[in-house]
């Protein structure tokens, strides 16, 4: 194969880290003299964490049963939140077909000290969901963050499942359709689909958690960001916006401005759209490149949002200069892909990117190959 390098570089796309369009009614100035600063505790403070809290419940289309906390530690701080109160109960199965869903077992296995069937598959694939015993409480990733790998949907979790469902579903929720009935916990950040700032984390519980979290007491001590009961009951002002510790009211606000632009531009099936496109302008670089390809082979369980690619004859090395000359050129940053993950580049197809901005990186990536084998 003969790769010529461009004579001139392609037209760069521009970038968005968030939202793109300010909501009706917003000020920073007025944000700034009532909201920041203010004790989150403040009737003020309260008011605004409860109603990113309903805009949540809103855009995800989350039913009543189930419940919306806003936590420390960002995803990870969800979730270990979640093990740590309400495993032990029963035995757990731990699933992990990437980075991520490998450090829920080591969290099962060599922190709690379980006795954890762990189940496994390696990047680019899933493991054989219909071999779960769904008497055990069950850990997964509902999108593989760094290996570009999905669940297809949640026709594999029984409705007569005997033990919990812990979903880490950072990547996947307000890209994808959540059957929420087959999810007792759920976790995210909101810096993946909505573009908003790290350091804060979103639990959800179903009910079926909350009995457990009410009927259970685990034998290893819990920090006090991770209580959520408080004698014997559940503290219901968590999921009210009376947060555990102080969050940061800015990253809240950032975190209702995404929010108010999902509904602006048709709520979840908006989001959900704009993700697809990314995902299929993505998929049309890929297929016309003999150089590229998907992580994940399988269609139905390839992300839509986190796309991890292969690159032909590529090595850790030659993909660290891969993505460094992007980023010199301000054409594309942090694309290389994960650093446990097999060599190869991660592109981001979240609601937040412009398909044209998707399309607009092709080019680069022929730049940026050529250059380097040239």
């Amino acid at each position: 194969m003969t790769v010529t390098v461009p004579a001139r570089k392609p037209a760069r796309p521009h970038f968005s880290s968030g939202p793109c369009a300010k909501p009706p009614g917003y000020s920073l100035d007025k944000l700034a003299t009532e909201v920041l600063g203010r004790s989150h505790r403040a009737k003020i403070g309260k008011t605004r964490l409860q109603y990113a809290i309903d805009l949540m419940r809103e855009v995800l289309q989350l039913p009543a049963t189930h419940r919306i906390g806003i936590v420390p530690g960002s995803d990870t701080g969800a979730f270990e939140m979640a093990m740590w109160t309400m495993l032990g109960a029963r035995e757990v199965t731990a699933m992990a077909w990437e980075s991520f869903g490998e450090g829920w077992v080591t969290d099962a296995v060599k922190q709690l000290r379980l006795n954890a069937t762990v189940v496994r598959a390696d990047y680019g694939q899933l493991p054989d969901l219909e071999k779960i015993d769904w008497s055990n409480d069950v850990l997964f990733t509902w999108n593989g963050t760094t290996s570009g790998v999905r669940v297809p949907d949640g026709e594999w979790i029984p409705d007569d499942r005997e033990g919990l469902t812990f979903a880490d579903a950072t990547s996947a929720v307000f890209a994808y359709d959540i059957p929420w009935d087959k999810i007792d916990v759920a976790t995210f950040s909101w810096q993946k689909v909505l573009g908003g700032e790290g350091g804060h984390g979103v639990i959800i519980l179903g009910p079926r958690a909350v009995e457990r979290l009410e009927t259970y007491t685990p034998s290893w001590p819990l920090p006090k960001v991770f209580r959520l009961v408080s004698k014997g009951k559940l503290a219901e002002g968590v999921f009210k916006g009376e947060t555990i510790n102080t969050p940061s009211m800015l990253a809240v606000e950032d975190a209702i401005f995404a929010l108010e632009w999902s509904k602006s531009i048709g709520g979840l099936e908006g989001l959900k759209d704009r993700c697809t496109a990314n995902a299929d302008a993505l998929n049309k670089i890929v297929a016309d490149r003999d150089w590229l390809g998907h992580l994940a082979i399988d269609k139905g369980t390839r992300s839509k949002t986190s796309v991890c690619l292969t690159v032909e004859g590529a090595d850790a090395d030659f993909i660290k200069k891969f993505a460094a000359l992007l980023e010199k050129e301000d054409a594309a940053y942090d694309i290389a892909g994960y650093r446990d993950a097999p060599a190869g580049l991660r592109i981001w197809c979240g609601a937040t990117v412009d398909a044209a901005d998707i399309e607009a990186l092709g080019p680069w990536l022929d730049y940026a190959y050529a250059t380097l084998k040239a």
